[in-house]
């Protein structure tokens, strides 16, 4: 008994070594077919005794790369359509406004004024006077408030840029969640197709009475786990799609399919160093732009204020004509008419408001401004480094499943599945080696998209302008 038993594992090795070095004719995943496919996670027919299944047409209404969508053509989409975005534009044309009301001068000041005598018994009695001020604002006043007013709108140009680049952060993130859900997708469709064969090959055999019904059910039991696994990650998918479509502005209804491949993102090859990416990041990221622009808005705030300090000067002219009338004198009723002329200057007196308290605030505005702006830059420093980091780990991981997880596995399952087939394994080993097959191509598919992932928040963390993506 000893040595019928070594002998059977002996030829059950034989066999899978045999089988390793001469595969015929039994069907492999289209996944595992060749390490640049599963890269590429694209969906091939399975081929069963020389004849071609067609393609899921599950994944059709999910992936196509011709007529597809890119994640660059919904990042312009949601750029043009998305509601909160255009709000915020809005905020553009009100610092324009305040711009264009910043240089406008006072307006002068008409005033008339009529005195009668009527009402008190001097019927006689009247005059009347017109004139005329304008108000001249001293210490620069209005070209410091233009200053203020443009330094604002810049700011506010740069707030919107920011709004922008963390949207278009967050499309290509759903996206590449997407991308992941539908490569998953289509290693589970896959897989559950060959285990719908096997599952044919099975029952012929029990028929046969060379199979106990046990590996029959077996063999059903994981086929129903893989459309549970199958069911969940659809709807992981369609959900990032309905998200998708709510930032970009597309219509729920409307058919988005996707074009991308998750193996090669199609966006800017990142700087070769951290510290180049932390350059650009320096230079070109508009929430820094923002912080600066603000610490530039405190100090024009503070000149303004200090001009506030300076008092108006109003000169002002007045035309006055008065009628008196005399009428008890020796010579009876006397009637006499006035003509004035009046030139005046009216200047504040800064005795006790000297705008000692808005000058004050604003010099806490300088200081506030400049520690924000410091604390952002080194916010961004450990962005980039963090992001970087994820960067390159990810793309380690994608070479090191490329190279030998993926390979490896694949070549597994297709010795064991041969060697099941003419009874030198078990249907528990079998189910065995797909599911170590199937966690392998799950984490594959978790390592390619946290390279995409990682991809894009770096752009987004070194702040590339969105033309250059």
């Amino acid at each position: 008994m000893i040595l019928f038993q070594r002998a059977r594992k002996w030829g059950r090795g034989l066999i899978a070594l045999f089988l390793a070095a001469t595969f015929v004719g039994v069907p492999i995943p289209a996944f595992a077919q060749d390490p640049a496919s599963v890269a590429k996670a694209r969906v091939e027919p399975t081929v069963v005794s020389g004849t071609a299944a067609p393609t899921s047409p599950t994944l059709s209404v999910y992936f196509d790369p011709l007529q597809g969508t890119s994640s660059n053509d919904l990042v312009r989409r949601a750029l043009a359509s998305n509601g909160e975005l255009a709000a915020a534009r809005l905020e553009i044309e009100r610092a324009r406004g305040r711009l264009r009301q910043a240089g406008l001068r006072p307006n002068p000041a008409l005033d008339f004024e009529q005195t009668t005598g009527r009402f008190t018994g001097a019927p006689g009695e009247s005059e009347i006077s017109v004139g005329l001020a304008l108000p001249l604002e001293l210490g620069g006043k209005r070209r410091k408030r233009i200053e203020l007013a443009q330094a604002e709108f810049q700011a506010v140009e740069a707030e919107v840029a920011d709004r922008e680049r963390r949207l278009t952060n967050e499309v290509r993130v759903l996206y590449v969640e997407a991308l992941a859900s539908l490569r998953e997708l289509g290693t589970l469709e896959d897989l559950n197709n060959l285990d719908l064969q096997t599952t044919r090959f099975v029952q012929a055999r029990v028929n046969e009475g060379e199979t106990a019904p046990i590996e029959l059910n077996q063999l059903r039991v994981e086929v129903d786990r893989l459309r549970s696994r199958r069911a969940l990650v659809e709807g992981r998918l369609q959900a990032s799609l309905l998200r998708l479509k709510s930032l970009t502005g597309v219509p729920p209804a409307e058919l988005l399919r996707l074009s991308e491949d998750i193996a090669t993102p199609l966006l800017p090859t990142p700087p070769t160093s951290v510290e180049a990416a932390i350059d650009v990041a320096f230079r070109t990221r508009p929430d820094l732009r923002f912080a600066r622009l603000n610490e530039e808005v405190a100090q024009a705030g503070l000149r303004l204020a200090r001009a506030q300090g300076v008092p108006d000067v109003t000169p002002f002219t007045r035309y006055s004509y008065g009628r008196s009338v005399f009428d008890d004198t020796p010579v009876g009723v006397l009637r006499d008419r006035d003509k004035l002329l009046t030139f005046g200057v009216s200047v504040g007196i800064p005795i006790f408001n000297r705008n000692q308290g808005g000058k004050m605030e604003a010099a806490a505005a300088i200081s506030q401004a400049r520690r924000r702006r410091e604390f952002l830059e080194a916010v961004v420093r450990a962005e980039v480094q963090s992001t970087y980091a994820r960067y390159e780990a990810a793309r380690a991981a994608v070479t090191i499943f490329e190279q030998g997880v993926i390979p490896r596995s694949t070549e597994n399952i297709r010795t064991i599945r041969a060697a099941y087939q003419i009874g030198a394994f078990s249907i528990g080993d079998l189910l065995s080696e797909q599911r170590r097959l199937v966690d392998a191509q799950r984490e594959f598919t978790e390592a390619l998209a946290e390279r995409y992932r990682a991809l894009a928040d770096l752009q987004a963390a070194i702040g590339v302008p969105i033309n250059q993506q």
